[in-house]
């Protein structure tokens, strides 16, 4: 088997550009962070704008359904640009989560539901909680007479979404329209901001079967939101690392550049090798995703494994570096490490991660 190539092809550099574009012209700092002081901390303009604009929303669903018909690659492109800007929008969890959720259902109403996602004109949230990873038990509802009864915590974008797709006791996975009687969303303080989570209740939710198995599609779902979460933690620790970098030439210290004193350098070379390392654990998740490698899990597993304390530390020196300024709620860098924070349990921690690839690889502790 021939190595895989992890640079970025043309296409994937002529996406970035887009992408960059468009979140330059429509996603600064401070509009983010007014944002997280309202009561709509999604942005629905810029959602439109990548969704019906660009029709990003589509990237993995196939073409006959209304889609882009690409692959995990060109996602992670998208995933890394919108974790450099911190974008308000619920891209990872609708677009790769629900969506690889409905590519593993075969009924007419999982073909359906996926075009409406392809869209962007529909947004959707599987009702799993945020730190479950693949593999993981996570929490069903009660299925009775047509309806959903219970309550789940802990669902990112669920004040967003139209429709939840809500794994059952009864082992099917359901549709259930996010305004339909019976359904209560209650978003829960959250750490970050910018991906807010919610409990989602059910008191008899009409619900809709998507397949009789949900096992299959909850473990997919949740493998591509972790192995792309990694993309999103590259692009988080590489703007904290450029910006860094960028501020420590500008601000002065007795009288020279702040960056030319050598304890900083040790400290930017370090954080420098482990955003490259980010790098090249993110694209081997995202290519052995896009071409169904027998080793994705280990891929995923590994770069999750390395890329979440990678992005912590990133958004840490990023606040520390910055002095004074990055201490203040005006300056973004709160913003990376919140986001970095609360990546660093999303889809699964570190040490499950770990704990996973020592069972994938026979590496079992002593």
């Amino acid at each position: 088997m021939s190595a895989p190539d992890l640079l970025y092809s043309e296409e994937e550099e002529a996406l970035r550009a887009a992408v960059r574009d468009l979140l330059t012209d429509h996603c600064d700092a401070p509009g983010v962070i007014a944002r997280t002081e309202s009561d709509r901390p999604h942005d629905p303009e810029l959602w439109k704008a990548l969704s019906d604009g660009m029709g990003l929303a589509g990237l993995l669903v196939p073409e006959a359904q209304g889609g882009q018909g690409a692959t995990h690659r060109e996602v992670a492109v998208v995933v890394e640009e919108l974790g450099r800007a911190v974008a308000p929008v619920p891209y990872l969890t609708s677009a790769v989560v629900a969506t690889e959720a409905l590519l593993a259902c075969v009924s007419d109403e999982a073909a359906e539901l996926l075009t409406a996602l392809a869209s962007g004109r529909t947004i959707g949230a599987l009702a799993v909680a945020l730190s479950v990873g693949p593999g993981a038990p996570y929490k069903p509802v009660r299925y009775e007479g047509g309806a959903l009864h219970g309550e789940l915590t802990g669902i990112a974008d669920a004040v967003a979404a139209d429709v939840l797709l809500v794994p059952a006791e009864d082992g099917g996975l359901y549709a259930v329209d996010a305004g339909a009687d019976g359904v209560t969303v209650t978003p829960q303080v959250s750490l970050d901001l910018t991906r807010p989570v919610a409990t989602v209740t059910f008191d008899g939710a009409p619900a809709r079967l998507l397949t009789a198995d949900a096992a299959p599609a909850v473990r997919r779902a949740l493998r591509a939101g972790a192995g792309l979460l990694v993309s999103e933690q590259l692009g988080l620790a590489d703007w904290c690392l450029t910006e860094t970098v960028r501020y420590l030439k500008e601000r002065k210290q007795f009288n020279r550049p702040v960056g030319g004193f050598q304890a900083l350098k040790h400290r930017l070379a370090h954080l420098w090798q482990e955003v490259v390392g980010t790098r090249a654990a993110a694209r081997n998740a995202a290519d052995a995703l896009a071409t169904g490698s027998p080793d994705a899990d280990v891929a995923v597993a590994v770069a999750q494994a390395y890329a979440a304390p990678v992005a912590v530390h990133a958004a840490e020196e990023a606040v520390q570096l910055h002095g004074g300024i990055g201490m203040t709620w005006e300056h973004p860098a709160h913003l990376y490490l919140k986001r970095a924070k609360a990546d660093s349990i999303a889809y699964g921690t570190a040490g499950a991660h770990r704990e996973a690839l020592a069972g994938l690889v026979d590496l079992q502790a002593p």
